[in-house]
């Protein structure tokens, strides 16, 4: 049976989460140090972002469930970032001067400190210039998943959420 276009969930129809149904934490929290940003809009059998958190920050209401983060227990430590399978966790710090910071995982080839690139939004357009701050390459984390820390200008931190390679 075919569904009615009305019953296809938004984030299905436009094939990524609009940015007004992502659930932000409050600037102010973003100011304070890193935290983590859930984009997960499936209710798919899936809580490795729940069981590898360290400080029992991301809840679920069951297996099914849509993780949230308590963002006042969150460290931002990442760890949340390597294990989940569908790359839809990032972490947001703006306690930096002039910029905020991106960590978000990559499973391409991955990127040089300091190499300058493309910051991308949900719909993989350029918003931006970033630079590569920090990586952890995937044998070195505690999932299966590469993350690459890339600083941009705190206007975009609700926005970038990829990158592209430019060389």
């Amino acid at each position: 049976m075919k569904r009615r276009k009305e019953e296809i969930p938004l984030w299905q129809s436009k094939g990524y989460l609009p940015a007004e149904r992502v659930n932000l934490p409050p600037g102010e929290r973003m100011l304070e140090g890193p935290v983590a940003v859930i984009e997960c809009p499936q209710r798919i059998p899936c809580d490795p972002c729940e069981e590898s958190c360290p400080v029992g920050a991301i809840h679920m209401e069951d297996i099914n469930g849509v993780p949230t983060v308590d963002t006042e227990k969150c460290t931002g430590c990442s760890i949340c970032v390597e294990n989940c399978p569908g790359l839809a966790i990032f972490t947001l710090d703006c306690s930096m001067e002039g910029g905020c910071e991106v960590t978000l995982p990559y499973e391409f080839k991955l990127p040089e400190i300091g190499e300058e690139v493309s910051a991308l939004n949900r719909k993989g357009e350029e918003v931006t210039k970033a630079r590569v701050k920090k990586i952890k390459t995937k044998e070195n984390s505690s999932g299966d998943t590469s993350t690459v820390t890339i600083e941009i200008p705190e206007e975009y931190v609700k926005e970038v959420r990829n990158i592209r390679r430019m060389k």
